[in-house]
């Protein structure tokens, strides 16, 4: 092991926590220090082209695949690492945040995977951040257990054979994490602290649990961003002491930019790669974010109006499963976010054939396995992909050599049928307003309409209610008039929201949340003309903790 890093990290302006020098450790730190030292100046320097980039959409509205990397594309003799045992079958995925009781319920769930988010499903309050490693820690040494305060249940995990396989997700490149700082007062990327954590407690221990240190990677943006990944892994397995390779990562390619460099993404990765995600929502995110001011033809419709069957976005899915079984990766499907209802049959009747198509769909376009927000809706998941895999663990042998995806197809938003309404309007202000009010209590993963949402969907929300505004957007009202989204309009929507939740759980409840300040703050990142690149990044500057 090296020597530690010569300067130290200060924690700063954080309330001291139970067990929390379990986790943050003088060798971990020096750790986290170190890859700090040597690689947040590429970080910052990957940070900065994205800027530039983004420019260059705003100019030309278009993308295509890289010219300088067709070699790469064109080399059909390189695949990425064999898939290590523990990650061979991924035909489930359940996601969620690192509390105790979600990290009971999730590795006991019956899905192959956990993914556990210290991302858009974790609020990155410091306790959420500390708290969720020890967590991890104390579910590998089998030291977890938790009593609802309030119903009295409790939960400890099953035996060891049944747990789901974790895969953990560190914050994306462009958050930084305030409470740590080197000895200049500079912050410590997101990304190190909790790559850095899980790894330096919890290599070793997984290895001998017959399993390894495995990450989703979010957020990326470019092969580039994925060789410094790769980078980070190659030091970080020699700093422990583990095998090279021992590392896995599978890259959501949830930004429209990545959709045009899977291959690279993969080659660069290719000794640590494991599979790409179809991270959904993000995904089209990022399509309006970087084509918001691309004229009518970039303009997104409603949400819950773009499905996976819309021809761009089936473009962006079969382009990933052939690439990925081309170089001998996992495909993974998105997200399956509706939670079930205890009180309404009906709406789960409903819900539970769409999550079932959704997943047929997937399962017969070749993907090996998908993600479900809650655990009722991993039987159904898994019999969509048991029905097609039988006792397979994977389908990566087949090819899907009858894809074929031009660099226009990803882009074509307006091949999709469907136009911007006023109810959409109003539920991407609604969802906006409620899930950002939780986030700034400290929740990053919340049941709105019941539908499991994440910091995705505050971004589509808002980028959504910006775009239609400076494109110009007209459609009927609540009483059939045509009116244009405007500031006032959205400003209108958000008031009537705000009254509307302020009736539905009374005076005291809502004086004692964070509403104005979600709605306020919706407001801003909607409306502000210099459109902010992740609302995430305004609003840690407001959350407390």
């Amino acid at each position: 092991m090296s020597a530690p890093a010569p300067s130290p990290l200060a924690i700063v302006d954080a309330e001291p926590l139970p067990r929390q020098e379990e986790v943050l450790t003088e060798a971990a730190l020096a750790f986290v220090a170190e890859l700090h030292r040597r690689f947040t100046p590429r970080r910052d320097e990957l940070l900065a082209r994205r800027a530039e980039r983004r420019a260059e959409i705003a100019r030309t509205s278009t993308l295509d695949f890289l010219p300088e990397t067709a070699a790469i594309r064109a080399d059909d003799s390189w695949k990425v690492a064999p898939s290590p045992a523990a990650l061979d079958d991924r035909r489930v995925e359940i996601t969620g945040p690192t509390d105790r009781k979600m990290t009971i319920n999730a590795l006991n769930s019956g899905a192959r995977v956990w993914l556990a988010d210290f991302e858009d499903a974790s609020a990155p309050t410091w306790e959420n951040v500390v708290l969720g490693q020890l967590n991890l820690i104390d579910a590998y040494t089998r030291g977890i257990d938790f009593t609802d305060p309030k119903s009295g249940k409790s939960y400890a995990l099953k035996d060891n054979s049944e747990l789901a396989t974790v895969v953990m997700r560190p914050r994306g490149w462009h958050l930084n994490e305030r409470h740590l700082v080197d000895a200049d007062g500079n912050q410590v990327p997101g990304a190190f602290v909790d790559f850095g954590l899980y790894f330096f407690h919890n290599a070793k221990r997984l290895l001998g649990l017959g399993k390894g240190p495995y990450f989703y990677l979010p957020k990326t943006e470019s092969h580039l961003e994925a060789r410094l990944w790769n980078e980070v892994f190659v030091f970080a397995q020699d700093y422990l002491g583990v095998p090279q390779g021992t590392v896995r990562a599978t890259v959501l390619i949830e930004t429209i930019t990545a959709a045009y460099e899977m291959e690279e993404i993969l080659y660069e990765l290719r000794d640590h790669a494991s599979g790409l995600n179809a991270g959904r929502w993000d995904y089209l995110f990022s399509i309006v974010k970087n084509f918001r001011d691309g004229g009518a033809k970039f303009v997104l419709p409603d949400r819950n109006a773009v499905t996976m069957t819309a021809p761009f976005m089936r473009a962006y899915t079969e382009l990933l499963v052939r690439t990925c079984h081309k170089r001998g990766a996992h495909a993974i499907g998105g997200m399956a976010a509706f939670i079930p209802s205890r009180r309404d049959a009906e709406v789960n009747k409903v819900a539970f054939e769409k999550v079932r198509a959704d997943k047929d769909r997937e399962a017969n376009d070749g993907f090996d396995g998908s993600w479900v927000a809650h655990p009722d809706l991993v039987p159904i998941a898994l019999e969509s992909f048991d029905r097609v895999l039988g006792d397979r663990p994977n389908q990566k042998d087949r090819l899907r050599e009858d894809v074929d995806v031009k660099a226009a197809d990803l882009i074509a938003v307006d091949s999709l049928d469907a136009r911007p309404t006023y109810n959409g309007l109003v539920n991407a202000v609604q969802v906006g307003i409620r899930y950002i009010e939780a986030w700034l209590r400290g929740l990053g993963a919340v049941a709105i309409f019941n539908l499991m949402e994440d910091a995705a969907t505050a971004e589509i929300s808002r980028s959504q209610i910006w775009q239609w505004i400076n494109a110009g957007v007209e459609f009927e009202d609540a009483t059939g008039n045509t009116v244009k989204v405007t500031p006032e309009l959205a400003r209108a929507v958000a008031a009537e929201e705000l009254a509307s939740v302020r009736a539905e759980i009374g005076e005291d409840a809502f004086t004692a949340g964070h509403w104005q300040q979600a709605h306020d703050l919706l407001l801003q990142v909607s409306l502000d003309e210099d459109y902010a690149d992740f609302l995430t990044l305004p609003a840690y500057e407001q959350l407390r903790g």
